[in-house]
């Protein structure tokens, strides 16, 4: 196999949601309502939800910026790539990556849809969540169903109208949803209460992947204020291990065989040691805790029913031996910083050049296929769904990285820390009260 041989699917990337997206999509009497996007005096684009502004717009969509910009949020939808929100521009900027297939977290609402959850108004925010989901599904991956995967957020305030949500939006083609990796830090009781039993029995009959984005519960906190934000930026995958413990630790697994979770963004390198210890410590605690997995090692668990996920990792395609190759994908992240774009396919060939052609064709595309139920081929012949022959479409897309202008926090010389980045949004929300 070569490079251009490769057929990419992405379980891991970002929509920044158009202005336009809630037009035509609420209830007639939440229409005056809706979220929309204002522009303030200093020429900020700011999306308004239930009256109450979202600091950023873009959630570091920071895709073809030079990267000394790579610290500064996108203050308007000018400072961004146009494929952050434009569905023809995206699928320009995959044939130029070489990818086929995108599952997209959405931005304003935040990854697992917490943005949602914290209105006052139920009512209009579970027809918010419908109309987003609509959207979503409809316009957003409807434009191109051969190209990007739909995944659904839900009305987690509600166990009964969650499920309802997801046999919803199973019904017009979605086959993942978007849940907090801890539903205690959105405001909700723990994955563990008996509360949740309509959810799974609704997720497992329709056969759904449900898919937690590390930071969406377990953020990686800042050590202190002076700490170099290099360090929380390195923690942020690893920070998903603790939610990875008490998802493992759950019963759903037992009762619903079928059941599956992808810790997205979370990387793989951490994995083998976080599974051999959950080993050792279920050998050694196990008689006094009674945690029980079925006559199962936890990391039999996991195995099964946990999908992880590499942006770029020479060391965690290294290890694939101690993990489950079948449920293993890459991802590419776009349009956030840790993104490989436009250069995925050189990046990730480094890393798995030397891996058998079965191996490779499981952890590009093979597993995200099967376990998302994303079935391009059926669309578009194999032949063209490959690097090279989507690359050969995008002769003309510019991926040379560009100043988009604005302040970073480090323009002054000194070097960032967490208090800088925590000022500067204090600053952000101080201007558009």
């Amino acid at each position: 196999m070569q490079m251009n041989d490769m057929i990419l699917v992405s379980v891991d990337d970002h929509v920044i949601e158009p202005p336009h997206m809630f037009e035509g999509r609420m209830p007639a009497k939440f229409a005056n309502r809706a979220p929309r996007v204002i522009r303030s005096s200093k020429g900020r684009d700011i999306w308004t939800l239930d009256g109450k502004p979202i600091p950023m717009i873009g959630m570091n969509a920071v895709a073809g910026r030079a990267k000394h910009e790579y610290g500064m949020e996108a203050a308007s939808y000018d400072e961004m790539r146009s494929a952050a929100y434009d569905v023809h521009a995206r699928i320009d900027d995959m044939n130029a990556n070489g990818v086929l297939g995108a599952l997209c977290f959405p931005s304003f609402p935040s990854f697992g849809g917490k943005m949602f959850f914290d209105m006052e108004d139920k009512d209009l925010a579970l027809a918010c969540i419908r109309a987003y989901n609509d959207w979503h599904v409809d316009e957003w991956c409807g434009t191109y169903p051969d190209r990007l995967i739909p995944l659904a957020v839900l009305p987690l305030w509600s166990p009964e109208l969650s499920a309802a949500e997801v046999r919803r939006v199973h019904a017009k083609g979605t086959n993942t949803v978007s849940l907090p990796d801890n539903t205690t830090q959105a405001g909700f009781p723990s994955i563990h209460d008996e509360s949740w039993e309509p959810l799974w029995k609704a997720i497992a009959d329709t056969d759904m992947m449900i898919t937690a984005h590390m930071g969406t519960g377990n953020a990686a906190t800042h050590a202190s204020d002076q700490t170099p934000i290099d360090a929380w930026i390195l923690t942020m995958p690893i920070s998903i291990a603790v939610a990875a413990a008490d998802w493992m630790h759950m019963k759903i697994w037992e009762k619903y065989p079928n059941m599956r979770i992808t810790l997205a963004e979370g990387g793989v390198g951490w994995v083998p040691y976080f599974l051999e210890r959950a080993d050792i410590t279920h050998d050694r605690h196990h008689e006094w805790t009674r945690a029980e997995f079925g006559g199962r090692l936890p990391s039999e668990v996991f195995k099964k029913h946990f999908m992880t996920c590499f942006i770029e990792e020479r060391f965690g395609v290294d290890i694939l031996d101690y993990l489950n190759d079948d449920m293993v994908t890459w991802e590419c992240d776009y349009p956030h910083a840790d993104t490989t774009w436009p250069r995925s396919p050189e990046v990730l060939w480094e890393a798995v050049k030397d891996l058998p052609a079965e191996r490779i064709n499981k952890i590009t595309h093979g597993n995200a296929m099967r376990e998302y139920k994303f079935d391009a081929f059926s669309r578009r012949p194999r032949e063209r769904c490959t690097v090279g022959a989507l690359r050969a479409l995008a002769q003309g897309v510019d991926t040379e990285p560009k100043d988009m202008g604005g302040v970073t926090p480090g323009e002054d010389g000194r070097r960032v820390t967490s208090g800088d980045v925590e000022r500067m949004l204090r600053e952000s929300m101080s201007e558009l009260a």
